[in-house]
């Protein structure tokens, strides 16, 4: 019988270049959703574990490392994190690149890698998608039951 090739959908724009100036919202997964970066306690709270804490402290590197970077806002969530952020002054460091950066730093610091492959980014494109995109941040929590991740 012949091998089964599973084909990966594209889910970049083809021809946009993903080092430009611009705001991003990006959503890292972990691996079959498995809620492990924290547990909700209160309506607007999370408890984060050692893999959250460890999650949070690296978003909190991000800007360190790369100097036209600003995380506008994020949220670590039990099975994914939320992340606004914008890339200013061009230096060709692309979104997939500070991603992977990112899960690696991650999964080396932990000893074991917990994502799910690739990660969902949304150019922003205007003022009203960038106010909607960090209140459905800030309310991710409150939103948890309804959330199309859990």
């Amino acid at each position: 019988m012949g091998e089964v090739v599973s084909i990966r959908k594209k889910i970049r724009l083809e021809n946009y270049d993903y080092s430009e100036e611009n705001m991003y919202f990006i959503t890292i997964c972990i691996k079959d959703r498995v809620e492990m970066l924290g547990k909700i306690v209160k309506e607007n709270e999370i408890e984060l574990t050692k893999e959250g804490n460890v999650a949070k402290h690296n978003i909190n590197k991000i800007e360190e490392i790369y100097d036209n970077i600003i995380i506008d806002e994020y949220i670590i969530m039990p099975n994914h994190i939320h992340i606004l952020l914008l890339i200013k002054n061009r230096n060709g460091i692309t979104i997939s690149k500070i991603v992977k950066h990112y899960k690696t730093n991650i999964s080396r610091e932990l000893t074991y890698s917990i994502w799910q492959k690739s990660f969902y980014e949304h150019i922003i494109r205007n003022e009203k998608e960038y106010l909607k995109t960090k209140e459905y941040i800030k309310n991710n929590i409150v939103n948890w039951k309804k959330d199309e991740y859990s």
